[in-house]
Parts: structure tokens; C-alpha cells; sequence
């Protein structure tokens, strides 16, 4: 089955999605996705998509009520059936939030849910680095957040653990994955870190 080309769903999310950190999860998303894919021996091109869509509707279409038809992610997936997007991906964007009720059958779908909440975590260690780099996160650091309740509340660390089991990964191998990842594409997510400081200098170039 044809598959809408990435310019494509990078329009929707830009035509949906106003949020720069929200444009930003989703292609963190779409870059643990294309290394799953890579990986498991998957179609790179249609994985990165499903990660790269998967959260196009929900800025405006937030279900805080977490209806199971209603909202994020069903009225996404609703308007991407009707553009004729493939259902395996629509399928997939539907299981990767536990309250569709739909239950996630392919690896696809599997490893949407297992990289969704980890590369939020993953942007969270890289933001409270003094570098805000991403090249400075390591798994053991990642694994000492995993539990620190307080840190960034808003990742369940639970999907993050069963998402892992789910594909059958190590824990600390599935981190690395999503990592290793995120690593080589920190600049376009933003997470390629601060410049240096440097000391001011006079109009002659002294310090």
C-alpha cells in the first residue's frame, strides 16, 4: 500500500500543531521509530511516520476526559483514514494511547507505544544539563530519572517499562536504542545543546 510522503504529515503537523516542543516530541518520536524499524528489519519510512503523526491532533483535540472515540488520538486518526492513510499506521496511532481500547497487534504499534513516553524523558535529562544536550545523556542517568517521581511527572514510567517488555527489549538496551537515536539527530529536535560561554571582549579583541 502507498504511503503519503513525509512532507506530507511534517504539513498536517505543522498545519495542526502550533507548540514547538510538541512539534519537537513528535519528530523525537519519528526518529526512535525509524531506529526501531532499522533495527528490527521494519519499513523505516512507514514507521517514522506513524511517530511522526501520532500527535498531530492533540493540541487540539487534548481529551483530557480520555474518551475512547473522542478527541485525541480518534479524531486524528479519523481525519487520516479519510485522507487514505494506511490503516496499519492509523492503527497504530489509535494503540499507542491506552484508553482506545485498541489493542496494539504489530510491531509497529508495539514499538510506537514503547518509544512515546522514553523519548519525552530523554528530552527531559538533556534539558536539565547545563549543556542542554542530548550527547550528555547516558542510561544510567536516564534510569536514576526513571526513578525520581518528581522528575518530569508528566512521563509514565510505566509504559515506558511495559513498552519495553512488549517487544521483547531489555530495559537498559531499549533506552539505548531511543538514545543512540536521539543523539545523532539532536539538532533538529533542539537538543544539540547550548554554545559555550565565552568572556566578553573589548573593541580590540582583549578580554
Amino acid at each position: 500500500m502507498d504511503i503519503p510522503s513525509r512532507a506530507d504529515a511534517l504539513r498536517l503537523v505543522q498545519d495542526w500543531t502550533a507548540s514547538e516542543s510538541l512539534r519537537k516530541h513528535m519528530l523525537a518520536v519519528e526518529c526512535a521509530m525509524r531506529a526501531y524499524a532499522t533495527r528490527l528489519g521494519e519499513d523505516v519510512e512507514r514507521w517514522g511516520l506513524a511517530g511522526l503523526i501520532h500527535d498531530f491532533d492533540y493540541e487540539r483535540f487534548p481529551n483530557d476526559a480520555q474518551a475512547a472515540d473522542a478527541e485525541h488520538p480518534a479524531e486524528g486518526v479519523r481525519h487520516l483514514r479519510a485522507l487514505g492513510w494506511p490503516e496499519d499506521v492509523c492503527t497504530a496511532v489509535l494503540g499507542h494511547a491506552h484508553y482506545t481500547g485498541v489493542p496494539r497487534e504489530t510491531r509497529m504499534a508495539q514499538a510506537l507505544f514503547a518509544v512515546d513516553e522514553l523519548t519525552g524523558l530523554i528530552t527531559a535529562c538533556a534539558l536539565v544539563k547545563p549543556s542542554k544536550a542530548v550527547r550528555d545523556v547516558d542510561v544510567p542517568g536516564v534510569r536514576k530519572k526513571m526513578k525520581d517521581k518528581a522528575f518530569a511527572r508528566g512521563v509514565n514510567r510505566d509504559d515506558i517499562v511495559q513498552g519495553a517488555e512488549a517487544l521483547g527489549v531489555p530495559l537498559d538496551e531499549h533506552i539505548a536504542v531511543v538514545l543512540t537515536a536521539m543523539q545523532g539527530d539532536a539538532a533538529a529536535l533542539g537538543l544539540a545543546g547550548v554554545a559555550p560561554s565565552s568572556p566578553s571582549t573589548g573593541p580590540d579583541g582583549d578580554a
